[in-house]
């Protein structure tokens, strides 16, 4: 369906998209601001913000935000990100006056009063540390860290444990009103609602255009490729290998989500083929392109045991040396745009998918494409593209590789380039 956008005085975006067949409304308010954007003593903050806005305002406490939501069945809440934080609910569409104005209520007259911030403070430093416990996932971050080296890219969307627990109340409250500006806002919705009532409705309730526009200079650092070991007594080898993929407006984008999907994107994936089904080596292995303002990542994650570590290393290389080297057939071609064009049209029947559509286009490239234009884009895609951006992503020879698991330092010296 087609989508309506409005820019209001304050700065602030809207845009929309009607679902009339659905009774609901997803809204969003998305904010320009990530953890890269975090001098490195506010390093968390950003996610910091996102559990202490839900703790009350002059008008509002937390139960009383919770209690109007749970009344007529709805859901809010909120994420985080290297680039862009959205506080979101779905309501009935009868409901989304409320919801639009109880969530404005938030982000702008949250009181973070000392004894709130002090008990969150203690959830966060509880989430690091069941983070750190959760290899899995801990073994992405620290990948990153090791290709970006000193870059707030780097750093984990939580957050350090010395900063959390340093941070004070007037730095937080100063960040969050700098940032947390119109100029900043796009606030997404779908369903079934009227553009011109949600617009009339952001507008006066962010009249306001003082604060930041949020602009990126960080100089990039040159990719990391050294392999980097953490010692783990664990019962797996969690393993990350990739290497320096494209910006989220490259376009190229496209075709490395085919490559993705043939390599290791679902079932019939090459790496779950062959590390999976045929030889047992692993329950989990995928890859993955993250998508960033100037750059990304291309990776390949891998859990498997530590004695079989190795092969399943030699296995991804040769993998990714095939599709340089031979390319991808038709056949999996054919495949990787039917499963990802199938997945666009899925995704386009629910209000929540359409809303984060609209909000990620919009923050961060300005360019909204339709569900058929999307699928245009990848039916566009020749072998000829594949074979160009296999041999621009992947054909540079440069990759990282960081592995959490009881390896000695150097063990994978040999995979890094």
């Amino acid at each position: 369906m087609p989508f309506n956008r409005s820019v209001l005085e304050s700065g602030a975006t809207v845009v929309t998209e009607t679902m009339s067949e659905v009774r609901s409304v997803s809204v969003g308010f998305w904010f320009d601001v990530g953890s890269r954007d975090e001098p490195i003593e506010l390093a968390g903050t950003s996610h910091f913000l996102e559990h202490l806005l839900f703790k009350g305002t002059p008008t509002r406490t937390a139960k009383d935000i919770a209690n109007v939501f749970d009344a007529v069945g709805g859901d809010v809440n909120a994420f985080t990100s290297k680039e862009y934080t959205c506080y979101y609910a779905r309501v009935l569409d009868q409901d989304l006056p409320m919801a639009t104005e109880v969530l404005a209520d938030m982000i702008t007259n949250s009181m973070i009063k000392g004894d709130e911030l002090e008990s969150e403070r203690k959830v966060i430093l509880e989430e690091i540390a069941m983070h750190e416990d959760a290899p899995d996932e801990l073994v992405h971050d620290l990948f990153y860290r090791g290709v970006w080296q000193d870059h707030p890219l780097g750093r984990p969307v939580l957050g350090y444990e010395d900063t959390i627990a340093s941070v004070g109340r007037e730095l937080i409250t100063s960040y969050w009103r700098e940032r947390y500006s119109p100029l900043n806002l796009v606030v997404a919705a779908s369903g079934n609602l009227e553009h011109d009532a949600l617009v009339a409705s952001v507008d006066s309730l962010f009249p306001s255009t003082k604060g930041l526009r949020t602009a990126r200079h960080d100089p990039f650092p040159a990719l990391g490729t050294k392999a980097h070991v953490f010692n783990r007594p664990t019962e797996q080898a969690h393993i990350v290998f990739g290497t320096e993929g494209v910006s989220r407006g490259d376009d190229d984008r496209h075709a490395l989500g085919v490559i993705d999907t043939v390599l290791g994107g679902g079932m019939s994936s090459r790496l779950f083929q062959e590390v999976r089904e045929k030889r047992g080596l692993a329950y989990s292995v995928f890859s993955y392109r993250a998508l960033y303002a100037e750059t990304g990542t291309f990776a390949v994650y891998a859990g498997t045991t530590p004695q079989n570590a190795d092969t399943v290393m030699d296995i991804v290389k040769d993998q990714i040396d095939s599709i340089l080297s031979d390319g991808i057939t038709e056949e999996e071609l054919k495949r990787a745009k039917g499963h990802i064009k199938g997945s666009l049209v899925l995704s386009a029947e629910d209000p929540g998918s359409r809303m984060n559509r609209l909000g990620r286009q919009q923050i961060t490239t300005g360019e909204i494409l339709s569900i058929d234009e999307l699928i245009d884009r990848y039916d566009r895609i020749e072998m000829e593209d594949i074979r160009r951006v296999a041999a621009r992503v992947l054909g540079g020879g440069k990759f990282g590789v960081t592995v959490l698991g009881p390896f000695d330092e150097g063990a994978f010296d040999r995979y890094a380039a």
